[in-house]
């Protein structure tokens, strides 16, 4: 019997639990989030593993008092708020849901793009404000208004969200760019209709830069100064900043 600390929201893991025998018969203690390493520890002492949420710190202060854990695993794809660190010093796997929400991730990622080349805040008060045909006809003399089939869109990172939203750019008929430490076999960009670039290349090319990347050292402070001098004059940034981290 396998025995469960899991730290978020209880109706997460009754909505999931599979209907096995195993799963059944697995002891499982609820917590929500915001409580001290002691007190998760207490509510378990003997956990083997922990189910948490996305956004839920998981410590090495709490690893260290549970000495049977064996497992943590997030609900979510990201793995930035558990010490990966405390948990290899114990060889202590640590999971996540890859590819859960990439399609959900690629679709926000499209309505932000869109959102950013039709102004549609600015342009939605106009509406309500019955300044539309003033603002239409703006755009009509400068010529302005993009569509995404006239952007080149860089991604930089080209996993589930990325390829998922590589896709769907490539529907809109945008021409799509990619740049990951790892460049994909050729048969990966035909299938995925993106081309690689090197990255200050890409971020001087590309109309439209989208970041799909995990939270990790490396990556944490990417976008500073030198970042957006190296893009392209009048480029745009588009960064999904979803409520559940690394999404």
């Amino acid at each position: 019997m396998v025995k469960i600390l899991h730290i978020g929201k209880a109706e997460n893991m009754k909505r999931y639990t599979p209907d096995t025998s195993a799963a059944k018969e697995a002891t499982v203690a609820e917590m929500s989030m915001g409580h001290t390493a002691e007190e998760y520890a207490a509510a378990m002492p003997d956990a083997e593993v922990i189910v948490a949420d996305a956004i839920a710190d998981i410590s090495g202060a709490l690893i260290d008092l549970l000495p049977h854990l064996k497992l943590i695993h997030s609900e979510g794809v990201a793995y930035n708020r558990i010490d990966t660190e405390a948990a290899s010093a114990r060889q202590i796997p640590v999971c996540n849901c890859a590819g859960m929400n990439a399609s959900a991730v690629a679709e926000q990622t499209i309505l932000l793009m869109q959102g950013l080349l039709k102004n549609i805040l600015v342009n939605d008060r106009a509406v309500r404000e019955g300044r539309q045909v003033t603002v239409k006809e703006s755009y009509m003399a400068e010529g302005s208004l993009r569509e995404l089939a006239d952007c080149r869109v860089g991604l930089i990172g080209l996993g589930d969200i990325g390829k998922c939203t590589a896709t769907l750019l490539a529907a809109y008929g945008a021409e799509v760019y990619y740049y990951k430490r790892n460049r994909l076999e050729p048969e990966d960009e035909l299938k995925y209709q993106a081309m690689y670039l090197p990255l200050d290349e890409l971020l001087a090319t590309c109309d439209i830069i989208s970041l799909h990347l995990p939270v990790t050292g490396e990556t944490e402070r990417m976008c500073d100064r030198e970042f957006f001098e190296k893009m392209k004059p009048g480029g745009l940034l588009c960064q999904y900043l979803p409520g559940r981290a690394g999404g």
